[in-house]
């Protein structure tokens, strides 16, 4: 008998036009039939806020933390540089956040370095607006609404507290690393602010959660994983050329270290939700 292959629904919406500094887009997922038991939830360029619509989210690592294990119902993930282990059930619903780490202090109240390879509950939040959401999601009759009331919440987190205004250098230092696809040398960035290169680490790190070493070899990974989705005819080598990786064995060793498997191992585990790539990587 064959396996059924599992059902995906997603539905995709930029946030209210007064959030999209701080947030880049909604995502909703509705998957049936999942029988990959653990997900990897790979390093990304966003702050994650996840809000589960089924059973509450079940963590079983996460990378450079002493955090044990244990489930949300809603949740804040900050920038890591490894993979955090996710239980999957059958069935699985919810709303994705992607944040940006420049926006986490005024969505959020809390920094992204307090974050930094760490999951907090949203009650432990110090914005009220945002702890009652799982339960107010779960209760919404489509995405449409669902994404209406994270707008709400979201514009009256903002406005509970002044606005934070990173550094300048460190908002242009992170976009230019964002576009170089994390291909630009920290000595550069350092030099192109002005500072030294303690200080702009210093700085930077408050700020993103990760050091620029760190940061730019997780938006590289970023890239090369969205190119994997869409396996170019030069395959491997060419993604690693493309990225700016030495070659394919230093991209190989990079998805090891950051993603806890090899990129064909990481592709056959991702085989089923490849057709929704199109959707995953919509530009925002």
């Amino acid at each position: 008998m064959t396996e059924r292959e599992p059902e995906l629904d997603w539905a995709l919406r930029r946030p209210h036009p007064a959030l999209r500094s701080l947030v880049s887009r909604y995502i909703g997922y509705h998957q049936r039939g999942v029988t990959l038991p653990v997900h990897r939830g790979l390093p990304s360029e966003h702050i994650t806020l996840i809000i589960s619509l089924r059973e509450p989210v079940r963590l079983i690592d996460m990378p450079s933390s002493d955090q044990r294990p244990d489930s949300w119902q809603g949740f804040v993930s900050g920038l890591h540089a490894g993979p955090a282990l996710i239980a999957q059930d059958p069935e699985q619903a919810g709303v994705h956040l992607e944040i940006n780490p420049m926006g986490v202090r005024t969505l959020l109240g809390v920094s992204a370095a307090e974050l930094s390879g760490r999951v907090i509950d949203l009650a432990e939040l110090p914005r009220p607006a945002l702890a009652d959401l799982p339960e107010r999601l779960r209760a919404a009759p489509g995405w449409a609404s669902r994404f209406e009331l994270v707008d709400r919440a979201l514009l009256g987190s903002a406005r509970a507290a002044a606005a934070h205004q990173p550094p300048g250098e460190v908002g242009w230092a992170w976009r230019r690393l964002l576009g170089s696809g994390g291909a630009v040398a920290v000595s550069e960035l350092a030099t192109d602010v002005g500072w030294s290169r303690r200080h702009f680490s210093e700085r930077f790190s408050r700020e993103v959660g990760l050091s620029p070493k760190q940061a730019a070899r997780v938006v590289r990974f970023g890239r090369a994983a969205a190119l994997l989705r869409r396996l170019p005819p030069g395959g491997l080598a060419e993604v690693a050329y493309s990225c700016g990786y030495f070659d394919q064995a230093h991209m190989s060793n990079e998805f090891r270290a950051l993603a806890g498997c090899s990129p064909r191992t990481w592709l056959v585990e991702e085989l089923p939700f490849l057709q929704d790539a199109e959707v995953m990587g919509a530009p925002t």
